[in-house]
Protein backbone atom coordinates (compact mmCIF):
# COMPACT_ATOMS: atom_id res chain seq x y z
CA UNK A 1 0.00 0.00 0.00
CA UNK A 2 0.85 3.55 -1.06
CA UNK A 3 0.34 6.54 1.25
CA UNK A 4 -1.71 8.26 -1.27
CA UNK A 5 -3.77 4.87 -1.68
CA UNK A 6 -4.59 5.19 2.32
CA UNK A 7 -7.30 6.78 3.94
CA UNK A 8 -7.32 7.71 7.46
CA UNK A 9 -10.16 6.89 9.45
CA UNK A 10 -11.56 7.83 12.83
CA UNK A 11 -14.65 6.91 14.71
CA UNK A 12 -14.88 9.74 17.38
CA UNK A 13 -16.95 9.59 20.10
CA UNK A 14 -17.24 11.45 24.03
CA UNK A 15 -14.57 9.41 25.46
CA UNK A 16 -12.89 7.49 22.69
CA UNK A 17 -11.42 8.08 19.14
CA UNK A 18 -10.78 4.73 17.72
CA UNK A 19 -8.26 5.67 14.72
CA UNK A 20 -7.83 2.98 11.61
CA UNK A 21 -6.45 3.27 7.69
CA UNK A 22 -8.31 2.22 4.80
CA UNK A 23 -7.00 0.97 1.46
CA UNK A 24 -10.46 1.36 -0.72
CA UNK A 25 -9.39 -0.49 -3.74
CA UNK A 26 -8.65 -3.92 -1.11
CA UNK A 27 -11.47 -6.02 -1.30
CA UNK A 28 -11.66 -5.92 2.72
CA UNK A 29 -10.95 -1.95 2.71
CA UNK A 30 -10.44 -1.16 6.36
CA UNK A 31 -6.82 -2.67 7.92
CA UNK A 32 -7.71 -4.42 10.93
CA UNK A 33 -4.03 -3.95 12.05
CA UNK A 34 -4.06 -1.03 11.78
CA UNK A 35 -6.51 -0.13 14.45
CA UNK A 36 -5.82 1.87 17.54
CA UNK A 37 -7.98 3.65 20.32
CA UNK A 38 -6.64 6.79 22.51
CA UNK A 39 -8.20 8.11 25.14
CA UNK A 40 -9.91 11.93 24.47
CA UNK A 41 -8.80 13.14 27.90
CA UNK A 42 -5.41 12.31 26.81
CA UNK A 43 -4.79 15.08 24.22
CA UNK A 44 -5.73 18.50 23.99
CA UNK A 45 -7.31 18.54 19.86
CA UNK A 46 -7.69 15.93 17.18
CA UNK A 47 -4.43 16.78 15.73
CA UNK A 48 -2.15 15.43 18.27
CA UNK A 49 -4.23 12.52 18.69
CA UNK A 50 -3.74 12.02 14.89
CA UNK A 51 -0.33 12.94 15.25
CA UNK A 52 0.59 10.60 18.21
CA UNK A 53 -1.36 7.58 15.58
CA UNK A 54 0.60 8.08 12.63
CA UNK A 55 3.48 8.04 14.64
CA UNK A 56 2.28 4.46 16.47
CA UNK A 57 1.41 3.04 13.36
CA UNK A 58 4.53 3.79 10.67
CA UNK A 59 1.87 5.04 8.31
CA UNK A 60 0.67 7.86 6.58
CA UNK A 61 -2.09 9.22 4.59
CA UNK A 62 -3.41 12.08 2.83
CA UNK A 63 -7.27 11.51 2.97
CA UNK A 64 -9.19 11.86 6.32
CA UNK A 65 -12.77 10.30 7.19
CA UNK A 66 -13.83 11.36 10.82
CA UNK A 67 -16.70 10.10 11.99
CA UNK A 68 -17.81 12.54 14.79
CA UNK A 69 -20.40 11.91 17.24
CA UNK A 70 -22.39 15.44 16.68
CA UNK A 71 -24.19 17.16 14.12
CA UNK A 72 -22.03 18.15 11.28
CA UNK A 73 -22.66 22.01 10.55
CA UNK A 74 -22.51 22.95 6.52
CA UNK A 75 -20.06 19.36 6.14
CA UNK A 76 -17.12 21.22 7.57
CA UNK A 77 -17.28 21.60 11.58
CA UNK A 78 -18.68 19.48 14.30
CA UNK A 79 -18.65 20.22 18.25
CA UNK A 80 -18.44 16.54 19.51
CA UNK A 81 -21.08 15.65 22.15
CA UNK A 82 -19.78 14.82 26.33
CA UNK A 83 -16.80 16.04 24.13
CA UNK A 84 -14.03 19.62 24.86
CA UNK A 85 -13.23 18.81 21.01
CA UNK A 86 -14.12 21.69 18.55
CA UNK A 87 -12.97 20.22 14.38
CA UNK A 88 -13.28 22.24 11.67
CA UNK A 89 -12.63 20.10 8.46
CA UNK A 90 -10.09 22.79 6.87
CA UNK A 91 -7.74 23.83 9.96
CA UNK A 92 -7.56 19.88 9.53
CA UNK A 93 -6.15 19.77 6.57
CA UNK A 94 -3.85 22.68 6.98
CA UNK A 95 -2.61 21.30 9.71
CA UNK A 96 -2.00 18.09 9.06
CA UNK A 97 -1.25 18.67 5.31
CA UNK A 98 -3.71 16.61 4.04
CA UNK A 99 -5.37 16.75 1.06
CA UNK A 100 -8.72 15.96 2.15
CA UNK A 101 -10.65 15.81 5.31
CA UNK A 102 -14.59 14.53 5.84
CA UNK A 103 -16.97 14.67 8.11
CA UNK A 104 -19.72 12.83 8.72
CA UNK A 105 -21.93 12.09 11.63
CA UNK A 106 -20.82 9.00 13.42
CA UNK A 107 -24.17 6.67 12.72
CA UNK A 108 -23.95 7.69 9.20
CA UNK A 109 -20.64 5.22 9.60
CA UNK A 110 -22.89 2.75 11.69
CA UNK A 111 -25.43 2.65 8.44
CA UNK A 112 -23.15 2.33 6.06
CA UNK A 113 -21.47 -0.27 8.12
CA UNK A 114 -23.77 -3.06 7.01
CA UNK A 115 -22.47 -2.88 3.37
CA UNK A 116 -19.06 -4.30 4.57
CA UNK A 117 -20.13 -6.91 6.91
CA UNK A 118 -19.60 -10.67 6.85
CA UNK A 119 -22.19 -13.26 7.74
CA UNK A 120 -19.48 -13.99 10.84
CA UNK A 121 -20.42 -10.41 12.34
CA UNK A 122 -23.99 -11.09 12.35
CA UNK A 123 -26.06 -12.72 14.68
CA UNK A 124 -29.80 -13.11 14.12
CA UNK A 125 -32.31 -12.53 16.77
CA UNK A 126 -35.52 -14.50 15.87
CA UNK A 127 -36.09 -17.09 13.70
CA UNK A 128 -35.40 -15.55 10.18
CA UNK A 129 -32.29 -16.34 8.20
CA UNK A 130 -30.08 -13.11 7.80
CA UNK A 131 -30.98 -11.13 5.03
CA UNK A 132 -28.98 -10.44 1.29
CA UNK A 133 -28.10 -7.16 0.60
CA UNK A 134 -28.62 -6.75 -3.19
CA UNK A 135 -31.70 -9.24 -3.37
CA UNK A 136 -33.41 -6.72 -4.71
CA UNK A 137 -33.36 -3.30 -6.77
CA UNK A 138 -34.57 -1.21 -3.70
CA UNK A 139 -34.13 -2.26 -0.49
CA UNK A 140 -34.58 -0.06 3.20
CA UNK A 141 -33.09 -1.47 6.57
CA UNK A 142 -33.11 0.43 9.94
CA UNK A 143 -29.83 0.39 11.94
CA UNK A 144 -30.27 0.90 15.63
CA UNK A 145 -27.72 1.67 18.39
CA UNK A 146 -27.92 1.73 21.97
CA UNK A 147 -24.63 2.82 23.55
CA UNK A 148 -24.00 5.86 25.44
CA UNK A 149 -27.15 7.39 23.53
CA UNK A 150 -29.79 5.89 20.69
CA UNK A 151 -28.53 6.28 17.69
CA UNK A 152 -31.07 5.56 14.51
CA UNK A 153 -30.15 5.21 11.12
CA UNK A 154 -31.57 3.72 7.69
CA UNK A 155 -29.73 2.21 4.88
CA UNK A 156 -31.09 2.88 1.41
CA UNK A 157 -30.16 0.66 -1.19
CA UNK A 158 -31.33 1.70 -5.07
CA UNK A 159 -30.19 0.18 -8.54
CA UNK A 160 -26.85 -1.01 -6.82
CA UNK A 161 -25.81 2.24 -4.79
CA UNK A 162 -26.20 2.75 -1.06
CA UNK A 163 -27.02 5.91 0.77
CA UNK A 164 -27.61 6.47 4.94
CA UNK A 165 -30.79 8.16 5.94
CA UNK A 166 -29.53 10.21 9.16
CA UNK A 167 -32.08 10.46 12.09
CA UNK A 168 -32.43 12.02 15.78
CA UNK A 169 -35.30 8.78 15.83
CA UNK A 170 -33.37 8.37 19.39
CA UNK A 171 -34.84 11.22 20.64
CA UNK A 172 -38.48 10.46 19.30
CA UNK A 173 -41.37 10.32 22.24
CA UNK A 174 -41.68 6.60 23.95
CA UNK A 175 -45.05 4.81 23.30
CA UNK A 176 -46.04 2.90 26.07
CA UNK A 177 -47.60 -0.35 24.96
CA UNK A 178 -48.24 -2.37 28.56
CA UNK A 179 -49.50 -1.48 31.63
CA UNK A 180 -46.21 -1.99 32.90
CA UNK A 181 -44.58 0.73 30.19
CA UNK A 182 -47.69 3.04 31.33
CA UNK A 183 -46.35 2.93 35.10
CA UNK A 184 -42.76 3.43 32.99
CA UNK A 185 -43.85 6.25 31.56
CA UNK A 186 -46.16 8.14 34.22
CA UNK A 187 -42.68 8.23 37.04
CA UNK A 188 -40.24 9.08 34.41
CA UNK A 189 -42.38 11.77 33.21
CA UNK A 190 -42.44 12.98 36.85
CA UNK A 191 -38.59 13.21 36.75
CA UNK A 192 -38.19 14.41 32.90
CA UNK A 193 -41.42 16.10 31.02
CA UNK A 194 -41.12 14.21 28.14
CA UNK A 195 -39.69 10.84 27.67
CA UNK A 196 -37.78 10.07 24.54
CA UNK A 197 -36.85 6.30 23.92
CA UNK A 198 -33.20 7.27 24.81
CA UNK A 199 -34.35 7.70 28.00
CA UNK A 200 -34.71 4.00 28.17
CA UNK A 201 -32.55 2.06 25.37
CA UNK A 202 -28.94 3.28 26.54
CA UNK A 203 -26.75 2.62 29.21
CA UNK A 204 -28.30 5.49 31.24
CA UNK A 205 -32.02 3.57 30.81
CA UNK A 206 -30.65 0.80 32.21
CA UNK A 207 -30.40 3.12 34.97
CA UNK A 208 -33.55 4.79 34.86
CA UNK A 209 -35.54 1.53 34.73
CA UNK A 210 -33.65 0.16 37.44
CA UNK A 211 -35.02 3.04 39.99
CA UNK A 212 -38.41 2.91 38.39
CA UNK A 213 -38.99 -0.81 38.85
CA UNK A 214 -37.22 -0.26 42.17
CA UNK A 215 -39.93 2.37 42.95
CA UNK A 216 -42.69 0.29 41.42
CA UNK A 217 -41.77 -2.65 43.98
CA UNK A 218 -41.67 -0.33 46.44
CA UNK A 219 -38.24 -1.07 46.94
CA UNK A 220 -35.09 1.73 47.28
CA UNK A 221 -32.92 1.40 44.56
CA UNK A 222 -28.56 1.03 45.10
CA UNK A 223 -26.61 3.36 43.25
CA UNK A 224 -25.96 0.86 40.46
CA UNK A 225 -23.87 1.66 36.98
CA UNK A 226 -25.65 0.00 33.71
CA UNK A 227 -22.31 -2.50 34.09
CA UNK A 228 -23.43 -3.46 37.51
CA UNK A 229 -27.21 -3.82 36.52
CA UNK A 230 -26.19 -6.14 33.08
CA UNK A 231 -23.85 -8.24 35.28
CA UNK A 232 -26.38 -9.27 38.11
CA UNK A 233 -28.75 -9.99 35.50
CA UNK A 234 -26.56 -12.41 33.58
CA UNK A 235 -24.84 -13.90 37.05
CA UNK A 236 -28.74 -14.33 38.28
CA UNK A 237 -28.04 -12.58 41.21
CA UNK A 238 -30.59 -9.98 41.42
CA UNK A 239 -34.10 -10.81 40.18
CA UNK A 240 -34.59 -7.02 39.95
CA UNK A 241 -31.79 -6.66 37.64
CA UNK A 242 -33.54 -9.42 35.70
CA UNK A 243 -36.64 -7.66 35.36
CA UNK A 244 -34.36 -4.58 34.20
CA UNK A 245 -32.97 -6.18 31.45
CA UNK A 246 -36.00 -8.34 30.15
CA UNK A 247 -38.15 -4.90 29.96
CA UNK A 248 -35.49 -3.42 28.57
CA UNK A 249 -34.99 -6.08 25.99
CA UNK A 250 -39.23 -5.77 25.06
CA UNK A 251 -39.32 -2.38 24.90
CA UNK A 252 -36.47 -1.99 22.64
CA UNK A 253 -38.21 -4.58 20.36
CA UNK A 254 -41.09 -1.99 20.45
CA UNK A 255 -39.06 1.08 19.70
CA UNK A 256 -37.24 -0.85 16.56
CA UNK A 257 -40.50 -2.10 15.52
CA UNK A 258 -42.01 1.36 15.51
CA UNK A 259 -38.57 2.34 13.35
CA UNK A 260 -39.67 -0.54 10.60
CA UNK A 261 -43.09 0.82 10.74
CA UNK A 262 -41.44 4.38 10.39
CA UNK A 263 -39.25 4.08 7.50
CA UNK A 264 -40.65 1.04 5.64
CA UNK A 265 -37.57 -0.82 6.68
CA UNK A 266 -38.96 -4.13 5.25
CA UNK A 267 -35.99 -5.93 4.37
CA UNK A 268 -34.80 -6.04 8.12
CA UNK A 269 -33.24 -4.54 11.16
CA UNK A 270 -29.39 -3.90 12.14
CA UNK A 271 -29.01 -3.84 15.71
CA UNK A 272 -25.69 -1.87 16.96
CA UNK A 273 -24.35 -0.08 19.88
CA UNK A 274 -22.30 -1.70 22.97
CA UNK A 275 -25.11 -2.63 24.49
CA UNK A 276 -26.02 -5.30 21.86
CA UNK A 277 -23.49 -7.94 22.44
CA UNK A 278 -24.18 -7.56 26.62
CA UNK A 279 -27.85 -8.25 26.01
CA UNK A 280 -27.72 -9.87 23.25
CA UNK A 281 -29.01 -13.30 25.93
CA UNK A 282 -32.31 -11.58 26.56
CA UNK A 283 -33.17 -10.42 23.58
CA UNK A 284 -32.52 -13.73 22.15
CA UNK A 285 -35.10 -15.01 24.92
CA UNK A 286 -38.34 -13.78 23.02
CA UNK A 287 -39.08 -10.33 24.63
CA UNK A 288 -37.33 -8.53 21.90
CA UNK A 289 -39.05 -10.60 19.06
CA UNK A 290 -42.66 -10.48 20.83
CA UNK A 291 -42.84 -7.25 20.83
CA UNK A 292 -41.02 -6.20 17.80
CA UNK A 293 -43.73 -8.46 15.88
CA UNK A 294 -46.91 -6.88 18.16
CA UNK A 295 -47.78 -4.18 15.99
CA UNK A 296 -51.52 -4.47 15.44
CA UNK A 297 -52.60 -5.09 12.21
CA UNK A 298 -49.28 -5.72 10.93
CA UNK A 299 -48.20 -8.66 12.54
CA UNK A 300 -47.96 -10.97 10.01
CA UNK A 301 -45.33 -8.61 7.94
CA UNK A 302 -43.59 -7.86 10.73
CA UNK A 303 -42.90 -12.03 11.49
CA UNK A 304 -41.65 -11.48 8.03
CA UNK A 305 -38.51 -8.97 8.96
CA UNK A 306 -35.40 -10.26 10.09
CA UNK A 307 -33.59 -8.88 13.01
CA UNK A 308 -29.95 -8.66 13.74
CA UNK A 309 -27.38 -7.83 16.02
CA UNK A 310 -23.94 -6.54 14.87
CA UNK A 311 -21.31 -8.46 16.67
CA UNK A 312 -18.20 -6.69 14.81
CA UNK A 313 -16.24 -4.98 17.36
CA UNK A 314 -15.77 -2.26 15.27
CA UNK A 315 -18.67 -0.98 13.07
CA UNK A 316 -18.06 2.69 13.05
CA UNK A 317 -14.09 1.70 11.53
CA UNK A 318 -16.30 -0.18 8.98
CA UNK A 319 -18.70 2.20 8.19
CA UNK A 320 -16.09 4.56 7.71
CA UNK A 321 -14.46 2.37 5.42
CA UNK A 322 -17.05 2.07 3.60
CA UNK A 323 -18.10 5.46 3.15
CA UNK A 324 -14.22 6.09 1.77
CA UNK A 325 -15.00 3.41 -1.00
CA UNK A 326 -17.66 5.48 -1.93
CA UNK A 327 -16.20 8.90 -1.61
CA UNK A 328 -13.45 7.05 -3.84
CA UNK A 329 -16.29 5.80 -6.64
CA UNK A 330 -16.35 2.37 -5.63
CA UNK A 331 -18.96 -0.10 -4.82
CA UNK A 332 -20.05 -1.90 -1.82
CA UNK A 333 -22.27 -4.91 -2.83
CA UNK A 334 -19.99 -7.07 -3.88
CA UNK A 335 -17.43 -6.97 -1.50
CA UNK A 336 -20.50 -8.64 0.93
CA UNK A 337 -20.83 -12.14 0.96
Amino acid sequence: MTVSALTLLADLGGTNVRFALSDTSAPAPLVMDSVRRYQVSDFTALTDAIRQYFSDCGQQAQHALIAAAGRISDGETVQITNNPWAISAPRLQAELGLQSVRLVNDFAAQSMAVALLQAHDLVPVGPLPLPQLGARDEQTFVIVGPGTGLGVGGLLLRQGKCSVLQTEGGHAGFAAHTPEDIEILKRLNQRYGRVSNERLICGNGLVNLYGVLCDIAGQTPEPLKPEQISRRANEGTDPLCVQVVETFAGIFGSVAGDLVLTLGAWDGVYLTGGLVPILLPWMERGHFRERFEAKGRFRNTMEQVPTQAIMNPEPGLVGAAALAVVASGGSLLHRQH
